[in-house]
């Protein structure tokens, strides 16, 4: 099967298991070019099928075994966007799967037969709550390798210095409506640090253009009619984007960035613990106390998506300990806030560094403090799934992102009924004045040559 496998390295590179790094395995590229009649969605089936089956017969759990690990796990998600037909009756699988303590590992499956009929003929864990044990180098004579992620380059590390350019498609499948509705959804503007062009928007009926006032974030905004069925909104773009160091602004509101919302309280538990932070770093000067702060979230906090992770709220981060981006940057902002360092909240995408096009895993949020009479971007959560770039992600963001929004607590018009938006990276829908169904949303990329 694995003359094939490289066929699945053009739309993802991913990243093999292995608790401790094995020899070397070199795979050499498979250029055939059969036309595969199986669908991504028969795949997701097959993978699935495949689950539920293990799942059963093992008492209710999954069970995955190899030279360094037992481990007894639930079905989290299954990634749809590195679902893969490698060639004919072969195929590739992502899923996250959980233990009962919340340690969620990502696993590569590889499947063979047809529809309806696939069996598993590998199995590999290749990450431990977002953490990678391997990623893969493409050499000269086409032949890709496997490298730990010690030895591994920044671009393989999720990194891309200096400049980056791609189109991005934002897809929304709406569901069909019964009643009326209301959609919002956040549009990416140009920036200092980003150069954004609308290239088309597709829409069911007349949409607005709209900017809340607080950030200047754009978004758009539209009314939606009941009865329609298999509707989108495709938004595309053509990005060419900066890595982001630190800056200066003009007028930088400081006072605003001070204050505290539902989401990110200021002061109380998240004083003292900033404070004693600070003490035992014996920092002393807005920078130093910012990185002790830093240091405290990486070391304290693990990435795991797990109970109410992803609201950004970070009450429940200092308690759990644990989250997703959202939880890291809260936490870091109301503990920066409450030692009066002014901080701020951004959200996006991260686009794939080690590959050219495919899909994006989803929204990422970062997060800026305000020192020295500048902003600093910082990324807590990548550094610490990677400890190596640790001091990169303290000072810089890299060139492969593009932003949504800034900000928490936003205010648009109209106001969904729900109130203020905690932050906006995806659409918000209501029908007949209620929250609606969750939106299927989707981001693919294209890499092109910087400008």
């Amino acid at each position: 099967m694995l003359h094939h496998f490289l066929r699945l390295l053009f739309p993802i590179i991913f990243l093999f298991a292995g608790c401790q790094p094995a020899a070397e395995e070199e795979i050499s590229e498979d250029v055939s070019n059969e036309s595969p009649t199986v669908t991504i969605a028969d795949v997701e089936r097959g993978i699935r099928a495949h689950i539920k089956r293990e799942t059963a017969a093992s008492g209710g759990i999954f069970h995955v075994e190899n030279d360094s690990m037992d481990l007894d796990l639930k079905l989290v998600r299954v990634h749809t966007e590195y679902l893969s037909v490698l060639g004919p009756n072969e195929y590739f699988a992502c899923v996250d799967l959980a233990t009962s303590e919340g340690d969620v590992y990502d696993v590569d499956f590889f499947l063979e037969g047809s529809i309806g009929d696939m069996n598993v003929t590998r199995t590999d864990v290749h990450k431990l709550n977002g953490k990678p044990y391997y990623t893969w180098k493409k050499a000269a004579n086409n032949t890709w390798h496997t490298v730990p992620v010690k030895g591994a380059a920044n671009e393989l590390l999720g990194v891309i210095r200096n400049k980056d350019a791609f189109s991005f498609t934002y897809d929304v499948a709406l569901p069909e409506l019964e009643e009326e509705g209301k959609l919002w959804i956040p549009l990416a503007s140009t920036d200092r640090f980003q150069q954004i062009d609308i290239r088309s928007i597709e829409a069911p009926g007349e949409y607005e253009i709209r900017t809340e006032s607080a950030y200047g974030n754009q978004y758009l905004y539209l009314d939606l009619q009941p009865g329609a069925k298999e509707q989108h909104v495709t938004i595309t773009y053509q990005v060419e984007r900066l890595e982001k160091g630190t800056y200066q602004e003009d007028d930088a509101l400081l006072n605003h960035y001070l204050s505290d919302t539902p989401l990110l309280p200021v002061g109380g538990r998240f004083q003292e613990i900033a404070e004693k932070v600070i003490s035992d770093k014996q920092a002393d000067s807005p920078l130093t106390k910012a990185r002790a702060l830093y240091d405290y979230v990486i070391e304290n906090v693990r990435y795991a998506k797990q109970g109410k992770y992803g609201t950004g709220d970070a009450n429940f981060a200092c308690d759990a300990k644990s989250g997703n981006c959202t939880e890291f940057h809260s936490l870091f902002i109301s503990l920066a806030r409450s030692v009066n360092i002014p901080a701020r909240f951004a959200v996006g995408a991260a686009i794939p560094s080690e590959r050219n096009d495919g899909g994006v895993n989803g929204y990422h949020c970062w997060a800026e403090f305000y020192a020295d009479g500048q902003w600093w971007p910082v990324d807590i959560s990548e550094a610490n799934k990677y400890s190596a770039l640790a001091t990169y992600y303290f000072g810089h963001h890299p060139a492969n992102r593009i932003e949504f929004s800034q900000g928490r607590n936003l205010e648009l018009t109209p106001s969904p009924n729900a109130g203020p938006v905690p932050f906006f990276a995806y659409p918000i829908l209501e029908v007949g004045g209620v929250p609606g169904p969750q939106t299927k949303t989707t981001f693919t990329f294209r890499r092109e040559k910087a400008g």
